[in-house]
């Protein structure tokens, strides 16, 4: 049996620009919570200025599916329902909990696109995919000894990796049928349409958001939408999804240097955090090139 013929250079870059784009968007949409925005609210936002992002895409052609119109669907619940148990795992826990919970996204995409996706994963993505998760959990790890609702917060964390990361084979996965213009916008569209039911959980209307917090909320917004739409594309174009989610990985690394280098920039205090804990970041960031290089080589 022959190998498989080696990933584009660009199915590979993709993923890796938008894992920095995420870090940027992330310190901004910090900055936003700071104003007292809070989740469901910021959620709204992002989600309707994800699907505005992604509707020019629509001019790139395809075909609109209307007997298909259930896979759209069914990727936007999985979308909607892994931000809100994300949520819940961040509300509920702690941060050094959840996010190396989440973290599991990486192998659960290489499982599920052998599984329901029926693509051949080398050994060497294999390997990429434990060695990012490995680092994931490193460039978490803090000082804190004590955890509250950690059972909460690993089921609904790996529930939500779970979602994302069935969402990214099923994009694989349906996307040719419909075209590049037709699935991602469609179901973009129908992400706002279901975030809509977040508005009875706002704690107060929109008009009442602090106009300081509008400059961090809608920037942060954008940039969010914009990375989401690299990777989507990324993944619906050149069918990917194992590959893709290593490089995004590398997200954790590239928040560590960020938040060292300009997290005063977002009155980000991580930098407090001690010498010790940026030794294991330190580590973990090492491990993500490890998994970045097998991925290239």
């Amino acid at each position: 049996m022959s190998d498989p013929p080696p990933l584009p250079l660009l199915s590979l870059l993709l993923p890796l620009i938008s894992a920095m784009l995420y870090v940027v968007g992330a310190m901004l949409m910090r900055r936003a919570a700071d104003f007292g925005v809070g989740f469901w609210r910021t959620t709204f936002v992002a989600n309707l200025t994800c699907a505005a992002v992604f509707a020019p895409l629509l001019f790139l052609g395809g075909t609109f599916r209307a007997d298909l119109l259930w896979q759209p669907a069914i990727v936007a619940a999985l979308f909607l329902a892994g931000s809100v148990l994300n949520f819940i795992s961040l509300d509920r826990g702690d941060v050094s909990v959840a996010t190396p919970v989440l973290g599991i996204k990486i192998v659960l995409v290489a499982l599920l696109a052998t599984l329901v996706g029926g693509q051949v994963v080398t050994p060497n993505i294999w390997a990429a995919a434990a060695l990012s998760t490995t680092a994931i959990a490193l460039l978490n790890r803090t000082r804190a000894a004590h955890h509250h609702h950690v059972t909460t917060t690993i089921l609904a964390a790996g529930a939500s990796a779970a979602s994302f990361a069935l969402f990214d084979v099923l994009v694989q996965k349906w996307s040719p049928a419909w075209g590049i213009g037709r699935f991602p916008p469609v179901m973009l569209g129908l992400v706002a349409l279901l975030a809509v039911g977040l508005v009875p959980r706002f704690p107060a209307p929109l008009s009442a958001v602090q106009g300081a917090a509008w400059p961090w909320l809608l920037s942060g917004s954008l940039l969010m939408a914009v990375q989401s739409l690299v990777f989507v594309c990324s993944v619906a174009y050149y069918g990917n999804a194992t590959a893709a989610n290593v490089m995004y990985s590398s997200r954790g690394l590239w928040s560590v240097v960020a938040v060292w280098l300009v997290g005063h920039w977002f009155r980000n205090t991580e930098q407090q955090l001690g010498a010790s804990v940026l030794r294991w970041r330190l580590l973990g960031s090492a491990l993500m090139l490890v998994a970045i290089a097998l991925v290239l080589w």
